[in-house]
């Protein structure tokens, strides 16, 4: 089974994404837009894992602890690599420091049950699309320009998922398989 570990996002900053991407995909159809109801924050890709090893996973998320939740801001756009040749096109977050810790202690956890670390370091972002070919329409890159500095809203969590996701023709399919409170304090 495919998995991956993230925070999800409230429905008030998924509202607001989803219509941003409504007026982006009305100018173009090229990158493949994300469906708002995918739209994630992810702390560890676990990838594809045999069924008998999600206990041990569940069991490894159950211990992951922070002294208080993760505040984020939603605002700001970007690509990477970057935007002469986007391969992903995403929305920024400012994080509180205990998001970093957080998804280091899990990319830990998850080494231990023999899930390799990632490569790169933790980059907080959402996923917004991804070009199959390197390269914006002029209108398009208009349009992302003027919202470069967009404010998506906000959130403050703690819990985290542990997620299925099912590689479908129309897309991802996503199952929330547990939630884990990590942090006692709310503030």
């Amino acid at each position: 089974m495919r998995l991956f570990v993230a925070l999800e996002i409230p429905s008030a900053v998924r509202e607001n994404l989803a219509a941003f991407l409504d007026s982006l995909r009305g100018i173009s159809k090229e990158p493949r837009w994300v469906r708002p109801g995918n739209l994630h924050v992810t702390l560890k890709f676990l990838g594809e894992v045999e069924e008998a090893k999600v206990a041990a996973i569940r069991n490894a998320l159950k211990e992951m602890r922070c002294e208080q939740a993760i505040k984020l801001n939603f605002r700001c756009l970007g690509f990477f690599p970057n935007e002469k040749h986007p391969r992903v096109f995403w929305a920024g977050i400012e994080a509180s420091a205990n998001l970093k810790i957080l998804a280091t202690d899990i990319d830990g956890a998850m080494d231990k049950l023999g899930i390799p670390r990632e490569q790169r370091p933790f980059s907080a972002h959402l996923t917004l699309a991804r070009f199959e070919r390197p390269g914006l329409s002029e209108a398009l890159r208009k349009a992302i320009a003027t919202n470069m500095e967009r404010d998506f809203g906000s959130l403050r969590t703690n819990e985290f998922h542990l997620i299925q996701s099912k590689l479908n023709p129309s897309g991802a399919q996503y199952t929330t398989l547990a939630s884990f409170p990590f942090a006692t304090a709310e503030a």
